[in-house]
């Protein structure tokens, strides 16, 4: 049996963007989401900054946050994007500063949720 691949075209983002960067915190751990936006009005690239700089969640965080980018680059869908990481749970996990999102259960989840609140119908 063979396999196809179709090649998709990854649709950058222009070299002076909009952004909009969110700050917040998940169980005490403080963040700053910035989303690139598209001259559409949609995200194509997130970064994260978390507050323990050089740890392991802020590496996790921000090769989460490449994954994710790549993916919407490449035709996946802010919708499907946020379906898929919604809901995750791990640490840290809990009450979050955003009163549209009061718990959290992980701060994949967090993002998640928040796209999907700002960039979603």
């Amino acid at each position: 049996m063979t396999a196809t691949m179709t090649m998709t075209t990854r649709r950058s983002l222009a070299p002076t963007r909009r952004s909009v960067t969110h700050k917040f915190t998940v169980a005490n751990y403080e963040g700053y989401l910035t989303i690139g936006i598209h001259e559409d009005g949609t995200p194509g690239e997130l970064f994260l900054k978390m507050s323990k700089a050089g740890s392991t969640l802020s590496g996790m965080c921000q090769a989460f946050c490449r994954a994710f980018s790549l993916s919407l680059q490449h035709g996946l869908s802010v919708e499907d994007a946020c379906s898929r990481f919604k809901g995750m749970r791990f640490e840290p996990m809990g009450a979050t500063s955003n009163p549209d999102i009061p718990e959290a259960q992980s701060i994949v989840d967090y993002i998640a949720r928040y796209l999907e609140l700002h960039f979603t119908d």
